[in-house]
């Protein structure tokens, strides 16, 4: 069985190029190296890393011998603080994402963002929700975004755009598909 550490050693042999073949991997649905979900993780943190953020790799936060959370990890860019939470699905990702990682954030300092990466994108459900959330913020990131930061390399680029749309139009879910700037 591989550790957290076996997979911080795979993801940190890639390149940008690495990751964009290892991304159509995942958009194909073909990671069998890798456990359900975990290659989306660490191709998140990853793509950060490699664009000169600071992160934590995932990991679980436990009371006593008790896991009471999973962080999928921590991005650390540009004067915010970001918690991800990434849904490698075959379908949109509902409501519960949403909810558990606004629980995750009540638990943390008020200026932590968090992030939802999911490769399928949001029910309108889950949309509306996360529009709702204040004071904290959730920006919604889907899988087209994820190949389009990672072709440009500018995934922190990606964030302040994300987060600055957020703080001017109270809305999570800014699209970078027709983003020219990064």
């Amino acid at each position: 069985m591989s550790t957290s550490d076996d997979y911080i050693a795979r993801i940190r042999s890639l390149d940008w190029g690495g990751l964009q073949s290892l991304w159509q991997e995942i958009r194909a649905g073909q990671t069998p190296e890798w456990p359900p979900g975990k290659a989306l993780e660490y191709l998140i943190v990853r793509a950060f890393e490699l664009d000169g953020a600071e992160v934590a790799w995932p990991f679980e936060v436990k009371i006593g011998e008790e896991t009471v959370e999973q962080i999928d990890g921590v991005v650390y860019s540009d004067g915010l603080s970001s918690l991800i939470e990434c849904k490698d699905w075959a379908t949109p990702a509902n409501v519960e994402p949403i909810a558990k990682l606004r629980n995750q954030l009540l638990r943390r300092p008020s200026g932590v963002l968090g992030m939802i990466v999911s490769r399928n994108g949001f029910t309108e459900a889950a949309r509306s929700l996360a529009q709702f959330l204040a004071p904290q913020t959730i920006l919604l990131w889907e899988g087209e975004e994820i190949g389009i930061v990672l072709q440009r390399q500018a995934i922190r680029a990606a964030l302040q755009r994300k987060y600055r749309y957020a703080v001017e139009k109270g809305a999570p879910d800014y699209n970078l598909r027709n983003e020219k700037l990064l």
